[in-house]
């Protein structure tokens, strides 16, 4: 068997050109992990997984077929070469698929200095489930915790490659590691649960087990006895926890997938306001320490720092390859892919522009109104940008915190929450997306 990753990939991209192949890319992961789920106080569940996937996309002429196996053999190597170019003898013809040119690729680019894999030893499964056992002991010392519905630890590494017949070659490593605990206060039908968790690439960035738990508890607690504000219009103050989902949404509508199919609220909104102008949202590949870093994207191409809304204006779209030649435009070096299917857009690390005013300063600001800590479903119209979900989080009066809510629906349009957000100062710098809390005037709140 194929020892390095680079070795097994440039073998199964010669066997595709010896199958018969035009050009073809070849990615491959291979990676472990471990999982430790702790209840009561006792061990629940271990898993450990060890795996290495290779995925081979093959084209011949216009037309492209992907297969993928976890099988490294050599013999199966030839085999999955054989049978993917078969396919693509058998596939429509796309005009807009096919490899970067040369003179497009990553040169000599690497993920040194970006920090993304902890050099340290694997954790012992006795330190994750130490750490699991932690967190569920510090949620229960909180009076009031009647149960912690689970709490968890695990890791994670993983080692990544690709190459290609335009002549990319490159690959790098990651590691995680997690803690998470879900804590749950009251009984019966007065039960409230929430949680806390942490995920870091290195073991010492990890924030404390016992912090985790507490934190769980606490939050479990704040939400006992929810009632329904009164149906009207009140601003919302998107927590920091969930307001990472606002921009989402944006990052969503501007994909270059679904401007092509012309499937996007945000069709005719490029080079115009999105935001206030005080507002930008920067892409950025190369945070340190940071999960959704990457020296190169899943086409060879090398990532870039970006402005994808600058000053409130909305500068592009996000594009891989294919996209970008079906709207005639420059790829923005945003593709991305599992082994098992081809890329398509999806951004890195963004940050949006944080302000002055604490968490505390808007909630005092708003005086009356809604926090949202946790949502449940989503109706968004993803040609209108009609905007529903159910809501839990905390209802203000006079700007202080009053009770806490749940049950309640919000609703609005994107177009408009976007371009009437207030940010706070509290979003997580660690995060791969560095959002704050987000105040928004106007939403609708169905309650009673």
């Amino acid at each position: 068997m194929t020892d390095t990753l680079e070795q097994l990939t440039q073998s199964l991209l010669q066997h595709a050109k010896d199958a018969g192949a035009d050009a073809a890319d070849v990615l491959a992961v291979r990676g472990d992990a471990i999982s430790i789920d702790v209840r009561n106080g006792a061990l629940e569940q271990a898993e450990r997984s060890e795996a290495t996937d290779i995925g081979l996309r093959v084209f011949v002429g216009q037309r492209v077929a992907n297969v993928s196996s976890s099988d490294t053999r050599p013999e199966n190597l030839a085999m999955m070469a054989e049978r993917v170019v078969a396919m693509a003898k058998e596939a429509p013809e796309d005009p807009y698929v096919g490899l970067a040119d040369p003179d497009q690729l990553a040169a000599g680019v690497t993920a040194d200095g970006l920090e993304l894999s902890d050099p340290t030893d694997e954790p012992d499964p006795a330190v994750l489930e130490a750490d699991a056992r932690t967190a569920e002991a510090a949620a229960l010392a909180i009076d009031g915790i009647t149960q912690v519905s689970g709490a968890s630890a695990g890791y994670g590494r993983q080692e990544i490659h690709l190459v290609a017949s335009n002549g990319f070659s490159g690959g790098y490593n990651r590691t995680s590691r997690h803690i998470s605990c879900v804590a749950i206060a009251g009984s019966g039908t007065a039960m409230e649960r929430d949680y806390d968790g942490d995920q870091r690439i290195f073991q010492s960035d990890l924030r404390s087990a016992e912090d985790i738990g507490k934190t769980a508890a606490q939050r479990a607690l704040e939400r006992m006895s929810p009632r329904k504000p009164k149906t009207g219009a009140y601003p919302v103050l998107f927590d920091e926890r969930i307001s990472s989902s606002l921009i989402g949404h944006l990052l969503m509508a501007i994909n270059g997938a679904s401007i092509a199919r012309r499937s996007s609220w945000a069709l005719d909104l490029l080079g115009k306001e999105v935001f206030p102008v005080s507002l930008s949202l920067t892409e950025d590949p190369y945070r340190r320490r940071v999960g959704g870093s990457r020296p190169f994207d899943a086409e060879g191409l090398p990532t870039q720092k970006r402005d994808i809304v600058k000053d409130g204006v909305l500068t592009g779209w996000t594009l891989d390859l294919a996209t970008a030649r079906k709207l005639e435009m420059a790829p923005t070096a945003n593709a991305a892919r599992s082994t098992s299917g081809g890329p398509s857009p999806s951004v890195s690390n963004v940050a949006l522009t944080q302000s002055d005013l604490s968490r505390d300063d808007l909630i005092a600001q708003m005086g009356t109104g809604l926090v949202v800590t946790s949502m449940i479903g989503s109706t968004i119209n993803p040609n209108t940008g009609d905007y529903s979900r159910g809501a839990a989080g905390f209802w203000v009066e006079n700007g202080e915190l009053s009770y806490p809510v749940s049950g309640v629906t919000i609703a609005g349009n994107l177009r408009d929450m976007l371009k009437q957000m207030t940010p706070a100062n509290d979003a997580r710098p660690w995060l791969s997306r560095v959002v704050p809390s987000l105040l928004v005037e106007g939403l609708t709140l169905a309650g009673d």
